[in-house]
């Protein structure tokens, strides 16, 4: 069952108290990740595409990483038990929609949920499906841009704390498939600190996909 952190005795509670009146409370970081193992995995399985794959992967990491899973309600702070996904899905008109899916450590199910998400959408009427929903983290995929910044269109009162991914176009570098990775949080919630965690953990995961996978 979810959970509430008590703020008034909470480690951070004087981080918290600074940033959440900020006008733009968030902070955003883009790396450039190895892709090449998990490439190598995917080619191997073809039930499974390439992006079910790195959701899993950022979704499984942002799941194990607390932070992530923290969002802001009525000024309390919630601890989701499990945080789902949304992705941004192109269209064949070239307007694009939203696909949720659920994540599940069990890499094969979670595969063929987002999967069968995301077909359902682009076989669907294709309208547009914005979500209240607060225990998801918010993917979208640039695969014609290897970026190097970011940065987030947001209005207020939407998904003010929940994390936002972005993944760009892969390119090669001295043998290694490299993929551009946006992260962008909330300050009141998590530091760069949980961010560097979190990455830190996905690159390990990317490095030795298979063992990552049978780990679940």
């Amino acid at each position: 069952m979810p959970r509430y952190i008590d703020i008034e005795t909470w480690h951070r509670r004087e981080l918290f108290d600074f940033f959440i009146n900020y006008a733009n409370p968030y902070f955003n970081v883009c790396v450039k990740v190895d892709v090449t193992q998990l490439l190598s995995m995917v080619r191997d399985l073809p039930h499974v595409r390439m992006s079910s794959a790195i959701h899993y992967f950022t979704l499984r990491v942002a799941n194990e990483t607390e932070p992530f899973r923290y969002r802001l309600t009525n000024g309390k702070i919630i601890v989701y038990d499990v945080i789902n996904g949304g992705t941004t899905v192109l269209l064949p008109n070239e307007s694009f929609s939203y696909a949720y899916f659920d994540y599940t450590i069990d890499f094969e199910k979670f595969v063929a949920g987002m999967n069968r998400s995301v077909d359902e959408l682009r076989n669907g009427d294709g309208r547009l499906k914005p979500t209240m929903r607060d225990d998801l983290i918010y993917s979208t995929t640039l695969p014609w841009i290897s970026f190097t910044s970011f940065s987030h269109a947001r209005t207020p009162g939407r998904g003010d704390s929940i994390p936002r991914f972005v993944f760009g176009k892969f390119t090669k570098e001295a043998e290694r498939v490299m993929m551009p990775f946006s992260v962008e949080v909330h300050h009141a919630l998590m530091d760069g600190l949980h961010v560097g965690r979190f990455l830190t953990r996905l690159e390990e995961g990317l490095a030795e996909p298979e063992k990552f996978v049978r780990a679940s």
